[in-house]
């Protein structure tokens, strides 16, 4: 069976987890966390970064920075996963969904400004499969509105939009480190802060309502409970078998797009025939080939050929079911204008197994059976 995933492993992980034991520091905030959060810092330009338990915590945790009452508003968009709209909820807001762009499966920036009102607090644009949002236009209207941007870059890792990294270009971004993420520690994610101001809140908010990390950089005689907080910090255990990847994420990167383009290549002639439809990049934006997805005709043909393909012993799986059709959809938000194209395109969506160090058999395999289903429709 080709597996729809695995999870990224370079080798040096138990080394480095060894040496975390052996430090008798495994904890959060040891040796291999700080080495993680300098390396998201010094390579993407973000001003702190945090390691979390999860990606939805950093996104909690966003939400909670980002200073909101109940009944204040967010606008996200419906296709994107769960832990997107927690966050919010946990803080108390109310979900605003609004359409997405086809093209992108990304938030459609056209159809913010008139979801929002005078109980919008937060735009979180949501960069599916690392491919970035229309960043310019969002940040102009939370400029202009005085809103707050959160970067949903759970799958955005390596991605840029205009040269800049994808989680720093609003107030505050979150990846996700899951095992299928490109880089992955199990369970795991960070938060990015850009406003300085913000620091210290997430500090104390991360370390459960206390100043710890003052105390331990000197700042304060003794920690103390100093404001609401909670546990977000990752064990260094984890941390280091996420250091292990960092170490060497550019042939990681690498590989994977190498697997992208492959896909790309060979299923194109299917793409000019109109039989399905290839993602799109739009210009401006370098992705970090976090998935390969297909657009079949419509969902019959979708759930025939996932089908097919698991009857020739490979995964293939169908990715979100919109937000505001699920009954917490409907229970903690709205959806804003018209459904034109989250429903019927997250049901003709499919995407292919890719993950680090595909094996080219598997992969040849992949595209021939894919090949052989459509040719014989």
């Amino acid at each position: 069976m080709i597996n729809f995933n695995v999870p990224p492993f370079v080798g040096t992980e138990f080394k480095y987890m060894q040496e975390a034991v052996e430090n008798q520091k495994i904890c959060g905030d040891g040796p291999f966390t700080r080495k993680c959060d300098e390396w998201i810092e010094h390579r993407f330009g973000v001003k702190k970064a945090m390691l979390t338990t999860s990606g939805s915590s950093a996104l909690d945790m966003a939400a909670f920075l980002c200073n909101i009452n109940p009944g204040d508003e967010v606008i996200l968009p419906s296709f994107t996963f769960s832990s997107t709209a927690n966050a919010f909820v946990l803080a108390g807001a109310k979900l605003v969904f609004v359409d997405i762009r086809p093209d992108t499966m990304n938030i459609d920036e056209n159809r913010i400004e008139d979801a929002i009102t005078d109980r919008t607090k937060v735009i979180c644009p949501v960069h599916y499969a690392g491919v970035a949002c229309e960043m310019d236009t969002i940040m102009d209207i939370a400029s202009r509105y005085d809103l707050r941007i959160v970067e949903d870059a759970a799958q955005g890792i390596m991605s840029t939009y205009k040269g800049k990294a994808l989680g720093t270009i609003g107030d505050l971004g979150c990846f996700s480190f899951h095992e299928t993420k490109n880089y992955s520690m199990g369970e795991g994610g960070a938060i990015l802060i850009n406003d300085v101001e913000r620091i210290e809140k997430a500090e104390i908010l991360r370390e459960k309502g206390t100043n710890r990390s003052q105390f331990f950089r000197g700042q304060v005689a003794k920690y103390n409970w100093v404001d609401f907080g909670d546990s977000y910090l990752q064990s260094d255990l984890n941390a280091a078998y996420l250091w292990a990847q960092l170490e060497v994420a550019d042939m990681i990167n690498e590989n994977r797009l190498a697997t992208w383009n492959t896909y790309w290549g060979a299923l194109k002639p299917l793409a000019d025939k109109g039989v399905i439809e290839l993602p799109t990049i739009p210009e401006g934006c370098i992705h970090n080939a976090h998935m390969f997805y297909i657009k079949c005709k419509d969902l019959e043909t979708r759930q025939a050929y996932i089908e097919y393909m698991r009857k020739n012993d490979i995964l293939c799986v169908f990715h979100y079911v919109p937000l505001h059709s699920a009954p917490a959809g409907a229970k903690f938000g709205r959806f804003h204008g018209e459904d034109k194209f989250t429903t019927v395109e997250s049901d003709r969506l499919v995407r292919l197994p890719l993950y680090y160090g595909i094996a080219a058999s598997d992969l040849n395999k992949i595209i021939e059976k894919t090949l052989a289903f459509f040719d014989s429709l």
